[in-house]
C-alpha cells in the first residue's frame, strides 16, 4: 500500500469516527431528560431550596358547600360562633300576624356567605310558616346557573339564626335567592336576570313564599359597571420555561417540580403548587404540552417550553405569589437548564419582573379598596 493509500485510509477512519461521535453526541443532546431513580432514603439528588407545599385542597364552589379540611392554620369557620358577630347579624322577627321578616344581609365582611350584595342580585322570599329543608332541598331548581351566571337560594335557619344552603332536617324562617352579577364571561344580561326571575319564582310556589325582586334595569346597569371593574382588573400571568438545550421528558419535569411542592393537577400535563391555607385556590399552575404528557411512552416524549402561571385575582396578596413565582423559576430554570420568557419566547431580565411586581402591589391596593381583596371568595368568585 503506498503512502497516498494510507494517508486517505486514515484520513476517512478519523472522519469517520467524527461522524458517529457527533452523531452520538447529537442523540444524547436532542433526547429528553428522564425522571430520576430514588435513593433509598426517597431522595433523587440535590434538591431546589424552596420548602415542599401541602397537599391540594379543594376550592369551595358557588354551587355546594365545601367538605371541611383539617384546620391547623387560620381558616375562618364557615359558621362562626363568635356572639360579637352573631350579635350583630340581623334575623328575622315575627310579628303580632306571625308573619315572617326576611333580615337585611349584614355587611360583606360580617357574612360567610354565598350570597353577598356586592356582586349578586338577590331577591327576598317571605314566607308566613316555617319550611322543612327537606321540602326546600325538594324545590330547588336543578340546575344553579341562570345563563352563564352562577344561581344560589340561601334560607335563615330557625334554630342557628344563621343563613345557609337548605340543609335536610332543619327548618327555615325566610330564604334568599340570587345570581351573580358578573363573572370572566361578561356582565349578568336580561334574559339570564329573567331565567334568574323565573327559577325563583318556581321555588316560591313550591314552599308558598312571596318573592321580592329587585329593579332589572337597575341590577343590569350594576352588572355592567361591576363587569367593566373586572375587566380592568383582572390579571392572570403566564411565562414560558424553555429549554436551552436538551428537551424534558414529563417526567423529569414533575419530578423537578414536585422538589418543589408542585403536585398533579386534574388535568393530564397540569401541576400545581397548592396553597398553605386550606380552602384556597392553587399559588401557580405549571404545564406542560397534553400530548405529550398521554403519549404511550412519556420518557421518549420532547417537552421544550412549559407554561408557568398566575391567577392573581385568585390568590391572596399575603401569599406572596408573584415573589414565589420568580423564586420557583429561578429554581426551575437552574435544575433544568431553562431559561424565563414571555409568551412569545423572548428572555426576560429581571428590571421586567420588577416592572411587573410594582403594578401587582397598585392593582392589590384597587381590589382591597372595592372590598374584592385578591384570595377573598367575592374575587375568586368574580374572576371565574
Amino acid at each position: 500500500m503506498s503512502t497516498l493509500q494510507l494517508s486517505l485510509a486514515i484520513i476517512g477512519g478519523i472522519v469517520l469516527a467524527v461522524i458517529v461521535a457527533y452523531n452520538a453526541w447529537n442523540t444524547h443532546r436532542n433526547t429528553p431528560r428522564r425522571a430520576l431513580p430514588e435513593s433509598r432514603d426517597g431522595r433523587e439528588g440535590q434538591e431546589p431550596s424552596l420548602p415542599p407545599e401541602p397537599a391540594l385542597r379543594q376550592e369551595p364552589s358557588f354551587d355546594g358547600a365545601v367538605a371541611p379540611a383539617p384546620m391547623p392554620l387560620n381558616e375562618p369557620s364557615l359558621a362562626p360562633a363568635d356572639p360579637d358577630v352573631l350579635a350583630q347579624q340581623h334575623v328575622p322577627t315575627v310579628d303580632a300576624h306571625d308573619a315572617l321578616h326576611i333580615p337585611t344581609p349584614a355587611p360583606a365582611h360580617e357574612r360567610r356567605l354565598q350570597l353577598d350584595p356586592l356582586i349578586d342580585a338577590m331577591a327576598s322570599l317571605l314566607v308566613e310558616n316555617l319550611v322543612s329543608g327537606d321540602a326546600a332541598l325538594a324545590a330547588l331548581p336543578p340546575t344553579r346557573r341562570a345563563g352563564s351566571k352562577p344561581f344560589a337560594i340561601e334560607g335563615f335557619n330557625a334554630t342557628t339564626k344563621l343563613w345557609e344552603p337548605p340543609q335536610p332536617g332543619q327548618r327555615y324562617m325566610a330564604f334568599q335567592a340570587g345570581v351573580q352579577l358578573a363573572n370572566r364571561t361578561g356582565a349578568l344580561s336580561q334574559i339570564e336576570f329573567s331565567e334568574f326571575v323565573g327559577k325563583a319564582q318556581a321555588f316560591c310556589d313550591a314552599v308558598n313564599a312571596a318573592p321580592e325582586f329587585p329593579n332589572m334595569p337597575h341590577e343590569i346597569a350594576r352588572a355592567r359597571e361591576l363587569d367593566q371593574f373586572a375587566g380592568e382588573h383582572d390579571a392572570q400571568l403566564s411565562f414560558m420555561l424553555r429549554a436551552r438545550q436538551a428537551a424534558w421528558s414529563p417526567g423529569y419535569v414533575q419530578q423537578c417540580a414536585a422538589r418543589l411542592g408542585f403536585v398533579p393537577g386534574p388535568i393530564a400535563g397540569r401541576l400545581v403548587l397548592p396553597s398553605s391555607t386550606p380552602g384556597q385556590a392553587p399559588l401557580l399552575h405549571l404545564a406542560c404540552d397534553q400530548h405529550a404528557a398521554l403519549s404511550e411512552d412519556p420518557d421518549q416524549s420532547a417537552v421544550r417550553d412549559l407554561a408557568l402561571s398566575l391567577d392573581v385575582p385568585q390568590v391572596p396578596r399575603g401569599e406572596q405569589p408573584f415573589a414565589r413565582l420568580r423564586e420557583v423559576a429561578t429554581a426551575l430554570c437552574q435544575a433544568m437548564d431553562g431559561v424565563l420568557c414571555d409568551q412569545d419566547g423572548n428572555p426576560l431580565p429581571a428590571m421586567a419582573m420588577d416592572a411587573i411586581a410594582a403594578d401587582l402591589e397598585q392593582l392589590y391596593d384597587v381590589l382591597d379598596q372595592r372590598e374584592l381583596s385578591a384570595g377573598s371568595a367575592l374575587a375568586r368568585r368574580l374572576f371565574s
